[in-house]
């Protein structure tokens, strides 16, 4: 079984003030973080704010099974 993640975004100010909406689908909160952690697009400097943010994710249960992967990011 997996999930449709809807994940907010942000690197906090004030280093930025960036933000936006990534959709992961994954199994559970630790694929989802590993996705997101492996992600070379994403500021590594702030690894450690994305399990909370993945932990209060939307999740969308999928009716079919999907491969694990980041499938959109809006990110400013």
């Amino acid at each position: 079984m997996k999930y449709l993640y809807i994940i907010d975004y942000w690197v906090p100010f004030p280093q930025s003030e960036y933000g936006g909406v990534i959709n992961v689908i994954a199994k559970d909160d630790s694929e989802a973080f590993e996705l997101l952690a492996s992600e070379e697009g994403f500021n590594q400097d702030f690894i450690e704010l994305i399990m909370p943010n993945v932990m209060k994710a939307q999740k969308l249960q999928l009716a079919e099974d999907y491969d694990s992967n980041i499938i959109d990011a809006f990110t400013t």
